[in-house]
C-alpha cells in the first residue's frame, strides 16, 4: 500500500486508525488489520466520501453496527450531488457557448471602455445587423473582423 507515515500520522490524529502499538525503541507497530482499514478508507474515499465521513462510518461498525445502511445514504447523497453539479456544468457549457456565439457577432472596435468587455457585460447594446452575403455566418479573421482589412489583409501601420 502506497501511503507516507505523514498520511498514517495524521489518519491516527483523526481517529480513523487507532494507536497502535510501539516497539521497545519507540516505532509504531501496526497490526495486520490495519491494512484492511487503509484499503476501506481508500475505497470510501474513490468513492468520494470526506474523512470525517468514513470516520463516520468506521464508528458506526466499531459501536457493533454494520454501517452498510450509512455507506449506502452517503453514497446516494454522494450521487445526487453530483447529478446537480453536472446539470449546473451543463448548463455553464451552454451559456459559455451562448457568450462565445455572442462574441463572435461583436467588433471590438465597438467595445466601450466603461463596458470593460461587451461579449461579458448583459447591458451592452449590439447594433450588428445579421450578415448576408455569400460568407454570411463565417467567422472572419480579427484582423477582418476588427480592421475591415479585405483579401490582402492589409494593415494599419503599428499593428502586428
Amino acid at each position: 500500500m502506497d501511503l507516507t507515515t505523514k498520511a498514517l500520522r495524521y489518519y491516527e490524529r483523526v481517529g480513523l486508525l487507532p494507536p497502535p502499538a510501539r516497539t521497545e525503541s519507540g516505532y509504531r507497530d501496526y497490526p495486520g488489520t490495519v491494512l484492511d482499514r487503509l484499503r476501506f478508507i481508500r475505497a470510501a474515499q474513490s468513492a468520494g466520501l470526506t474523512l470525517g465521513e468514513i470516520k463516520g462510518v468506521i464508528d458506526f461498525r466499531e459501536q457493533g453496527s454494520p454501517p452498510c445502511s450509512h455507506v449506502l445514504a452517503l453514497i446516494e447523497g454522494r450521487a445526487a450531488d453530483l447529478d446537480r453539479r453536472i446539470a449546473e456544468l451543463k448548463q455553464l457549457r451552454e451559456e459559455l457557448h451562448k457568450l462565445a456565439r455572442r462574441g463572435h457577432t461583436l467588433s471590438p472596435e465597438d467595445c466601450r471602455p466603461d463596458l470593460i468587455c461587451h461579449i461579458l457585460n448583459p447591458s451592452a447594446q449590439t447594433t450588428q445587423k445579421p450578415e448576408r452575403g455569400p460568407y454570411a455566418g463565417r467567422r472572419a479573421r480579427p484582423h477582418q473582423r476588427a480592421h475591415g482589412a479585405g483579401a490582402s489583409g492589409a494593415r494599419r501601420s503599428g499593428e502586428r
